[in-house]
Formats: C-alpha cells, structure tokens, sequence
C-alpha cells in the first residue's frame, strides 16, 4: 500500500488562522486567566502555536483520550488515557482539540470536565467537520471547517505518523 497526501490547507494559512483565533481569544477572555487543556496527542501543536499568541495569563494541562487507535475511522469507544494533573474547579477553561467530527469524545469529555466545576469550558479546534457530528457539541472557535476528508499534519497522524507536517493535507491510501 502506498500513502499519498494532497495538502488541503497551506502552511502560511494554518498560521494566519491560529493568529486570528488567539486574538478572538485575547479579547474573550481579556481581564481573565485562562487554563488551556490540550488533548494529547494530536493537539499538541496546535495548542502550542496558539499559546504563543495568547496575552492573557495562560496556565496549561494535558489530557489524554482516545477514539482512533491506528485506523481510518472511530472506533466510538472513548478511552481516557492520562487524565489532569491540575485542578480545574473556579478555572476559565480552554479545551484545546486537533479535529471535531462525530463529537463523541469532545461530548464525553465537555461532561467528565464540568463535573469538576470550571468557571466556565469552552472548546477551540483547529478542524471541524460538521457534517459527521453524531453528539452534541458545541465549539466556541473553529480554525477551519473541512469535508469529512482525512487528514493530517500539524499534529494530526495516521498511525503516528505526519504529525510534523507544518500544513493540512489529505491522506490517500492506494493499493500496490
């Protein structure tokens, strides 16, 4: 088998938009302290780039769950991997997620997290697909809405690998 990947959006533009993002959140949240959550492993860069351009006081935690394992698609089963190390009660809460499709991790997590009492949770993805929402979820900052195409790069991997790549590209599995 051999994997292809067609780069969906450019490097420069995922940059731009990670920008435009944290200045939405700057203002949001602006006289407040703001405690990131970064869902481990696929956000990781993204919450990264976008803390660089947060101004509010940001603390950072890590979470991580998963739906995937190395397949294509979601299995459904949602599994918490390694949860918090800090304390989240009376905190402005950021969850920050690589990619939105069905929702169902994002719902099952939006509820564990608000059991903890934040002062408020909020979501910021860098994808969404809408179209394939199965659950309930609300995200409050969207990157970019895409087809239910899959992709990687800037954090997002197929069986752990193309994370690094600095844009969004569609990965095609052709056969041999």
């Amino acid at each position: 088998m051999k994997e292809e990947i067609r780069v969906l959006i450019e490097a420069d533009k995922v940059e731009e938009r990670v920008k435009q993002l944290a200045e939405q959140i700057n203002r949001e949240y602006e006289g407040k302290k703001l405690h990131l959550i970064c869902i481990l492993k696929g956000s990781v860069f993204f919450t990264c780039e976008l803390a660089k351009y947060i101004k509010v006081p940001v603390t950072m935690d890590f979470i991580t769950v998963s739906s995937y394992g190395d397949g294509l698609t979601s299995s459904g089963c949602i599994t918490v991997k390694q949860d918090l190390t800090m304390d989240i009660k009376g905190r402005e809460v950021l969850i920050i997620e690589d990619i939105v499709d069905s929702g169902r991790t994002l719902s099952y997590l939006s509820h564990m997290l608000k059991k903890r009492n934040p002062a408020s949770l909020n979501i910021c993805t860098l994808l969404d697909k809408p179209e394939c929402r199965v659950s309930d979820v609300t995200v409050a900052y969207t990157g970019f809405e895409i087809e239910d195409l899959f992709v990687v790069g800037f954090g997002l991997d197929y069986a752990q690998k193309y994370r690094n790549l600095p844009y969004i590209g569609v990965l095609k599995i052709k056969e041999d």
